[in-house]
């Protein structure tokens, strides 16, 4: 499985932006597929996580401003009202089972990460 993460970018505090995240390969093994972000200095943490039937699951940092949203291989991550304490590198990442998961270590695929930068 491959996974292909686009939509980072610079933008201003109240702001918006969408992070897409496409696999390829053997995509009936992204039971799941989530975001985490990591930023600099910090560990990797969970942002959001949605399964195929569209089970839905959020960091509590997040719930209100992100949206998570599927379309068969792609996951999108809508992110409203950003504040510079969002400002990191996100990871979409996928796991084999069809349980919905915050730690980092369930996931068995991750793509090379898309910066955002949130300026105040």
């Amino acid at each position: 499985v491959q996974l292909q993460a686009s939509g980072g970018g610079l933008v201003q505090a109240g702001g918006s932006l969408r992070l897409s995240c496409a696999a390829s390969g053997r995509t009936e093994s992204t039971a799941v597929m989530g975001w985490f972000r990591q930023a600099p200095g910090k560990d990797r943490v969970f942002v959001a996580a949605i399964t195929r039937s569209g089970g839905i699951y959020y960091a509590d940092s997040v719930k209100g401003r992100v949206t998570i949203s599927r379309e068969k291989n792609t996951a999108y991550l809508q992110m409203n009202t950003v504040a510079p304490e969002d400002t990191a590198v996100y990871y979409c990442a996928a796991k084999r089972s069809p349980v919905v998961n915050p730690r980092v270590a369930r996931y068995h695929y991750w793509g090379q990460g898309t910066q955002v930068t949130v300026s105040s």
